[in-house]
């Protein structure tokens, strides 16, 4: 089974192999590995080596409880990285996956070739920042179904089997574990460091990671990318994968 031990847990990934450039997805909180099978497809046939990966607690990969804690997001994709003897790879993560991958681009800058945050808040601890994400995405909009705050409602209109499909592999993947911490209080001054090419991806129906507030992100980080997924709620990748997989293949195209 294709796992690797790292600080104590049991990761679990897939690796299409070949000598492409090598994409590492980071998953969202809702959701696995499995989450990124409309876009391993897609980018091996444009000729990349796909990494997919469980996040510690999430569907395969697994922790005894005393490895409960240890380590950060960034810690555990150094040590996958490690393992797998690769040295720059390009890194795309969405939603919660991209706190930590946000994190190992502040903490490992030299190890990658670009990034792709996607529909994702960051994680930054900025009071101000904090204060626009809680208008945008309060306590109201958290305490909604997962399907609702989550998927798009054109999605959720015109396609019942995916959110089906959607909803079985947050199941299959325990619901939402125990969330890793940052090894980084990350801020905004901070993403002003950022050196790596950044396509920042939002989608226009996000409830809970609006283009607003990405493009706060964007702003800071020297020459970034903005864009957005038409009609996309905050799993973008999910609902519309041929125009976020797009999106991203023509950004990674210019960096591999």
């Amino acid at each position: 089974m294709p796992y690797v031990d790292v600080l104590g847990a049991r990761i679990w990934y897939e690796d299409t192999q070949g000598g492409g450039a090598p994409v590492v997805f980071v998953h969202p909180a809702a959701g696995s590995s499995q989450s990124w099978m409309n876009q391993v497809p897609a980018f091996t046939a444009a000729g990349y080596r796909c990494i997919t990966y469980d996040l510690r607690g999430w569907g395969r990969s697994r922790q005894p409880p005393e490895a409960v804690g240890q380590g950060s997001l960034s810690d555990d994709l150094e040590g996958l990285l490690e393992a797998l003897h690769l040295d720059r790879v390009l890194l795309v993560a969405a939603a919660y996956g991209g706190f930590g991958a946000l994190d190992y681009v502040l903490r490992f800058p030299q190890r990658l070739r670009a990034f792709v945050l996607a529909t994702s808040q960051g994680g930054l601890v900025d009071p101000d920042f904090v204060a626009v994400r809680l208008r945008a995405a309060g306590p109201e909009i958290r305490a909604l179904p997962i399907e609702l705050r989550e998927l798009g409602p054109s999605y959720r209109a015109e396609n019942p089997d995916g959110v089906a499909r959607w909803l079985q592999i947050i199941e299959e993947a325990g619901g939402e574990p125990p969330r890793q911490s940052l090894a980084l209080d990350i801020t905004l001054p901070m993403l002003e460091t950022v050196r790596v090419p950044t396509l920042l991806l939002a989608g226009d129906a996000d409830l809970l990671a609006p283009p607003s507030l990405m493009r706060l992100l964007a702003a800071r980080i020297p020459g970034s990318a903005f864009a957005t997924v038409p009609d996309a709620g905050h799993s973008a990748h999910w609902e519309r994968p041929e125009a976020w997989n797009r999106a991203v293949l023509e950004f990674l195209d210019g960096h591999r």
